[in-house]
């Protein structure tokens, strides 16, 4: 009985997840903490029910049968991405498809994908099609140290293998909690701070039956899962502690399975529901490549038609996976030398065939039209010195370093201050600085605007750092007290929930800047945004004709009365906004305008800043 509303957990928590990336559940990403929850439960049963009927658990035994569970599978999946991926994505997408590759083949894939900050709740415009291996990571991370963990506490009895995970699970759940606020891509992916999702599930075996008798126990569970499902999305900071919810909930419903309202085992128990339980593992492994595939080499996000079909195709692939290789691989019998064999041959052929991707990737990108243009992608998408000095203060960090550029002699100084649209021009700023001999300061911050409007939290992003951030940066530029203060930011952030009218919550932003610096400095002037384009540019440019990436559209130069203006949108929009002016690629990504574009319009802006009077 527990087996079959189980299988229906599982379909609940693959079609959740799939309808999350297809973008129709804003909270689905919580179907990865019901698998934890179902596999710490299933697994830690196992174990010591093996422990308990034989008095010791056969190590040797139990890697093997997750070898065979797991591994056919998920290499399938990850070598037909591949080659498919590599047959039909740009050439400059190769070194990262490749890596990609390497890092899901040797399961670990979450602390590579943490360090090379892919942020899933935040994806960007050509995310990996491997970035969902990171949950698989995590479990077999799991895996490996967790019957360890259960054989060393055995020898003190159950009460003591108790107590060792109750204590584990609590130390990881308060590492979560931790981490969630000072390294959220961190607490996203490893395995400390996801243990304790596994942890819940395996308490669940040492419940006494008695205290599960409220019929209402099931209902409390879906209500929570629910809720979590449709009011969690990317700006939730998780796990921590608003996992608790859906991982409470699952462990509610799986430790009252017996008392299921007949709705709830009508819906789980029932054939089709049972057949997508079955086929859970392998569609959680397609979903993601079947949606992303299209897309990355469509250069453009699907459309509802076309998500709608990539989840069809992903069950029907997940149904011929598991008829043909899940099902035929687990029950065959393998001596286990060769079954060690043929699993490292076959991650060994995976690893190989990251390496050719690798090694067959180019940065060199010919767009397609009446008057194909070539450039280098990596000059394109490289980001201003100040990123790699370490001035554009990042997420969780409040305060700005010297950064000091020009002339550092000078007794005139400029300050630039805002967030990654004010570093946009630093290029040029700079170049400004050496030619006419000023000292030019960076105060900058990633996602940061140095409009005074509040945002709501998101991902890493978190505004009292943000709020302490400006403080900081004002006090600063009091001290300087700098001839001019250039200030930019991002036009289209989303305000707080208690901001009903966009335009007077960003009018009011706005007026708190000029007033903190007024008295500061004797030019406060302020850069109206920058074109904002639909689309990312230099991938658009791959994958499509040039035509159809000229899609850009000015923002509106809405700046109350005190700043000194100056609006850049007619230095790269006439009819419209190209991508590339003046044989130059105007943006790096959807958002920023190129290091390249910045130096072309350096004339532009200190003309402009010539006219205001900040230079004689």
């Amino acid at each position: 009985m527990r087996v079959l509303q189980i299988q229906g957990l599982r379909a609940l928590a693959a079609i959740i997840v799939t309808l999350f990336h297809a973008q129709f559940v804003p909270g689905g990403f919580i179907g990865v903490d019901i698998f934890y929850v179902i596999s710490g439960y299933l697994i830690t049963g196992l174990i010591l029910r093996e422990i308990e009927n034989k008095g010791r658990l056969d190590l040797a035994s139990f890697y093997r049968r997750r070898i065979k569970r797991l591994l056919p599978a998920s290499l399938f999946v990850l070598i037909t991405t591949a080659i498919v991926g590599w047959l039909i994505l740009p050439d400059i997408t190769r070194g990262a498809l490749g890596r990609d590759v390497l890092a899901a083949a040797t399961y670990l894939s979450n602390y590579l994908f943490a360090w090379w900050e892919n942020d899933y709740q935040n994806l960007n415009a050509t995310p990996s099609p491997f970035i969902h291996y990171w949950s698989l990571a995590v479990e077999e991370q799991f895996y490996l140290f967790w019957p360890i963990f259960i054989i060393f506490l055995a020898k003190g009895g159950r009460a003591r293998i108790r107590l060792g995970i109750l204590v584990i699970t609590l130390f990881s759940l308060s590492l979560s909690i931790y981490q969630v606020q000072s390294a959220p891509i961190w607490a996203f992916y490893s395995l400390p701070t996801r243990a304790w999702e596994l942890g819940i599930g395996a308490l669940l075996l040492f419940i006494p039956n008695n205290l599960l008798r409220n019929r209402a126990l099931p209902w409390i569970g879906f209500v929570f899962l629910l809720f979590a499902a449709f009011n969690f999305n990317d700006g939730t900071a998780f796990p921590g502690l608003n996992a608790v919810l859906p991982v409470v909930a699952t462990a509610i419903l799986i430790a009252s399975i017996g008392r299921w309202p007949p709705i709830f085992n009508d819906l789980s128990n029932n054939k089709i529901s049972q057949w997508l339980g079955k086929i859970s593992y392998p569609l959680y492994l397609w979903h993601w490549p079947a949606l992303v595939l299209p897309s990355s080499a469509l250069g453009r996000p699907l459309s509802i038609i076309e998500r709608c079909g990539a989840i069809a195709l992903t069950v029907v692939l997940a149904h011929l996976t598991n008829r043909y290789v899940e099902d035929p691989l687990r029950e065959i019998h393998i001596n286990p030398k060769k079954l060690y064999t043929y699993a490292a041959g076959a991650t060994g052929a995976s690893l190989a065939l990251g390496l050719v991707i690798v090694f067959t990737s180019s940065t060199i990108i010919t767009t397609r039209g009446p008057n194909p243009y070539s450039f280098d992608l990596n000059q394109v998408v490289a980001k201003p010195t100040v990123y790699g000095d370490d001035c554009q203060v990042n997420y969780g960090e409040v305060e700005s370093g010297v950064c000091t550029y020009g002339d550092t002699q000078s007794k005139t100084t400029i300050v630039l201050y805002g967030d990654s649209h004010a570093a946009q021009w630093f290029p040029a700023l700079e170049q400004l600085a050496r030619d006419r001999g000023f000292k030019l300061i960076s105060l900058t911050k990633s996602a940061c605007p140095a409009v005074h409007a509040p945002r709501p939290d998101q991902g890493a992003f978190k505004e009292r750092h943000c709020k302490k951030w400006r403080e900081n940066s004002i006090a600063r530029i009091k001290e300087i007290k700098p001839l001019g203060v250039i200030t930019s930011s991002f036009a289209y952030f989303t305000p707080r929930a208690n901001y009903p009218d966009r335009v007077q919550w960003w009018r009011d932003g706005q007026r708190q800047l000029l007033k903190n610096l007024q008295g500061s400095s004797e030019y406060i002037i302020y850069m109206s945004d920058t074109p904002r384009p639909s689309l990312d540019i230099p991938s658009c440019l791959a994958t499509q004709l040039e035509i159809e990436c000229n899609n850009s559209r000015p923002t509106p130069a809405k700046v109350i009365s005190g700043f000194q203006v100056i609006n850049p949108s007619s230095w790269l929009c006439e009819a419209n906004c190209p991508a590339i002016v003046n044989s130059t690629v105007a943006y790096r990504d959807s958002s920023h305008i190129s290091v390249a574009m910045a130096l072309q319009l350096a004339p532009q802006l200190e003309r402009s800043l010539k006219a205001i009077g900040l230079f004689r």
